[in-house]
């Protein structure tokens, strides 16, 4: 068994953006370099909340995969694949689900997140309702579910959203991975899929399935336009490939200390969106935070200078998305090789479990 395997996906909910880059595709990247990598572009995961918004799901898959050629990563390194040109994970998810418990899926992070979100806003400005209810039993969350609506509760009231930690577990247990990328924040999320492993295996006196374990990886806080994270849903974000003048205008149009009225005064660089720009792009600027904190350097000539240090990477990024977007026959090559390797993978993990299961394997 491979020990030096890596397992990541990313859903295509459309264009991509600084805060994927730098949170997600650098470390692609350098991952390639040093492990044996399975990245897919997780179009089912996608259906699990916008079932209902399939219109442009293919193309924002094949642009991922632009994005994804055009921020290094290569086809001869790593595999790349859409989940469902694997229709193996499919298979496995279904056994998977047959063994893992509605409480673990009822406590999942994610889960219980979206369920307080809907209930907040329906509760909004009741004091002492929206806590009333605490969904940290399989029992409370289904009390909770019973005071909304079904329209209140239609993006999660689908088997898909309930059940999407089973399909997350399979994309990672049907390579046998060892590792999963993930910040700190997001080590509970991988747990579920290690006590599904963990849970097959006990049940069936077997070493089929690899729990797999958090690869930590240093992931820069990279801010929206307006200081809140960056985030389609906020339109707060720079499109990677985005036009290299838009951008300038959005640099300089950044949120900065509200408090510097003028170019002399003293600045807060810790609360300034372009600062952490600038960390970003040259981690050794810290002769900038001590001007800024002085006075002696001004917002307009903060963003400038960052722009500055921006602009050539954004040219080359450019310059490479135009070559590979126009380039049908080179995506449909990727596309299906990708899927190749990764079925090869993925039937011979499903192959083991159907065994292991007493199922009678074709």
């Amino acid at each position: 068994m491979d020990k030096n395997i890596v397992v990541s996906g990313i859903r295509p909910t459309g264009k991509m953006h600084l805060g994927n880059y730098f949170g997600a595709l650098k470390n692609f990247v350098a991952l390639q370099e040093t492990h044996k990598c399975y990245f897919f572009i997780a179009d089912l995961h996608a259906l699990t909340t916008a079932y209902d918004k399939t219109q442009t799901l293919a193309q924002d898959s094949r642009n991922m995969l632009i994005d994804w050629l055009t921020a290094g990563l290569d086809p001869k390194k790593c595999t790349m694949f859409i989940q469902s040109h694997v229709p193996q994970i499919s298979e496995l998810t279904t056994l998977l689900g047959m063994l893992t418990p509605l409480g673990w899926l009822l406590r999942n992070p994610t889960y219980k997140e979206q369920l307080n979100e809907i209930f907040k806003k329906k509760y909004a400005g009741q004091t002492g309702e929206a806590e009333a209810v605490n969904p940290t039993t399989p029992t409370a969350a289904a009390e909770k579910m019973a005071l909304l609506t079904e329209k209140e509760i239609s993006e999660m009231s689908s088997f898909g959203f309930l059940g999407y930690p089973v399909l997350m577990a399979t994309d990672i247990l049907i390579h046998k991975a060892q590792y999963v990328p993930v910040g700190q924040d997001q080590i509970a999320h991988l747990e579920i899929s290690r006590d599904i492993a963990r849970r097959f295996n006990d049940m069936f006196k077997a070493d089929i399935l690899v729990e797999p374990k958090p690869l930590l990886t240093a992931i820069p806080k990279v801010p929206g336009l307006d200081g809140r994270k960056m985030s389609k849903s906020y339109g707060n974000t720079i499109e990677l490939g985005e036009d290299v003048e838009s951008v300038r205008k959005k640099v300089m149009a950044m949120f900065t200390d509200p408090n510097k009225k003028r170019a002399s005064d003293p600045g807060n660089p810790d609360g300034c969106t372009a600062f952490a720009f600038h960390k970003i792009y040259n981690p050794q600027a810290c002769a900038r935070y001590e001007e800024c904190k002085s006075g002696a350097l001004g917002c307009v000539a903060c963003k400038k200078q960052l722009f500055e240090l921006m602009e050539p990477e954004l040219k080359a990024f450019n310059e490479r998305r135009q070559v590979y977007s126009q380039d049908n026959a080179l995506l449909d090559k990727i596309i299906k090789e990708g899927a190749q390797a990764a079925e090869a993978s993925a039937a011979a993990t499903l192959k083991e479990v159907q065994k292991t299961m007493n199922l009678c394997v074709k």
